[in-house]
């Protein structure tokens, strides 16, 4: 299973905002943190709000902030509703042409197998990777307040 750098981003994206707490942060802030494009971030930013993952507040003193508790932000539930396709191979996509697909039995495997990836995903929140055990080495990466 691949993750997509989208996705990638959105988790990173909370990680970062799980470790500030109440306090509003800047996609700039974020940005310099990961070294990531912003005009990117800010669409990784939009849609993480749209789901209600993040509070966006606008103007002069705005920014941005977990809009859920990050015990309630569980990980397989996020990368279901960000990636675009789990298509982990070409006969799992509507534009298959691999010839072997009537007799192969390779989608099937793959078909659980990603269903295994994702339930452990289903298993974790946004709370186990910003617990106090890692919270300071993290902090100290990201230079975060």
């Amino acid at each position: 299973m691949h993750i997509t750098r989208y996705s990638d981003y959105c988790l990173r994206t909370l990680i970062f905002l799980a470790l500030q707490g109440d306090r509003l942060a800047t996609i700039q802030e974020v940005s310099a943190s990961y070294d990531i494009s912003k005009n990117h971030l800010m669409k990784i930013v939009y849609q993480l709000a749209q789901k209600g993952y993040i509070d966006s507040i606008r103007g002069k003193n705005g920014g941005i902030r977990l809009g859920r508790a990050p015990e309630k932000i569980n990980l397989g539930t996020l990368f279901k509703e960000v990636e675009q396709s789990f298509a982990i191979a070409e006969c799992f996509s509507s534009t298959n042409r691999c010839t072997i697909t009537p007799a192969c039995h390779m989608k099937k495997i793959l078909s659980e197998a990603l269903a295994a990836f994702l339930a452990v995903l289903d298993k974790y929140t946004l709370a186990d990777l910003v617990s106090p055990r890692h919270r300071p080495e993290l902090i100290r990466l990201l230079q975060a307040p």
